[in-house]
């Protein structure tokens, strides 16, 4: 049976797992191979891990790093950072990760998505977009660790990579980045009316109830979160938490009843 998927999501820069504010204001949190560990020991449904300064240092993935992680790894895992080549991203799965992430490497030539579902399958194929709400109202795709306007809409985008094979499309917020005020829902809808594929958000939950709105509004849908994961408390002590299987099912249960 189909059900929601809740996704921590991890951001490493220089190896170390850190956090951060609207895509900025990086802060340190430890190896994050200890917060893999525990995320098993936890059984989340997946895991997403994103080297955040691959883009932006003109490099490609770490794979002995990678490599590390998949070894380690005990639920199904997806990569992101520095995929620019199908050749990399075949190495990554070769080392034992389900997904990979894509985002400027999409953009940059989207026919690598059509050449990476006809030789991996469809649903290994992520689709990351980082959008940014436009001064004058709209949304706008970033690249760069938000730092570079690509001038694309998201939805249009949305729409091409299905057509080019894309399995999933994950809508990363960059405004609720690290805000703990809840999910932009208004875009998740505008994102859903454009695609049949998998959809996840991430950005903005800062409690379950923001996940279980999402899962009322939406279904069948992924809900990737960061913070929420990885703090605890109003003065955010570093703490690795997800819920356990019985909060999940009373979590479906409030907000999906349809099972």
């Amino acid at each position: 049976m189909l059900r929601p998927r809740i996704i921590p999501c991890l951001l490493v820069r220089d190896k170390g797992l850190v956090k951060t504010t609207k895509f900025k204001d990086a802060r340190y949190l430890g190896d994050p191979m200890n917060a893999v560990r525990i995320f098993n020991e936890k059984e989340a449904d997946e895991l997403m891990i994103l080297d955040i300064d691959a883009t932006m240092q003109g490099r490609g993935p770490d794979f002995e790093m990678i490599e590390h992680w998949a070894q380690e790894c005990r639920m199904p895992l997806c990569y992101g950072g520095g995929i620019t080549t199908s050749e990399q991203a075949q190495r990554i799965f070769a080392l034992g990760v389900e997904k990979i992430a894509i985002s400027h490497g999409a953009l940059k030539n989207p026919s690598i998505v059509t050449e990476l579902a006809e030789k991996v399958g469809s649903q290994s194929v992520v689709i990351v977009l980082d959008v940014k709400k436009k001064l004058f109202g709209g949304y706008e795709v970033y690249t760069h660790n938000g730092t570079k306007g690509t001038g694309k809409n998201p939805f249009d985008l949305i729409e091409e990579f299905q057509k080019l094979g894309a399995g999933e499309i994950v809508i990363n917020n960059i405004d609720n980045d690290g805000v703990m005020k809840g999910y932009d829902l208004t875009l998740m809808e505008k994102a859903r009316k454009a695609t049949t594929l998998p959809l996840t958000a991430s950005g903005g939950a800062g409690t379950m109830d923001d996940i279980g709105e999402l899962i009322k509004k939406f279904g069948i849908i992924g809900a990737a979160a960061g913070s929420l994961f990885v703090f605890k408390g109003k003065l955010k002590a570093v703490l690795i938490n997800y819920p356990a299987l019985r909060e999940k099912d009373e979590l479906n249960k409030k907000f999906f009843p349809k099972q």
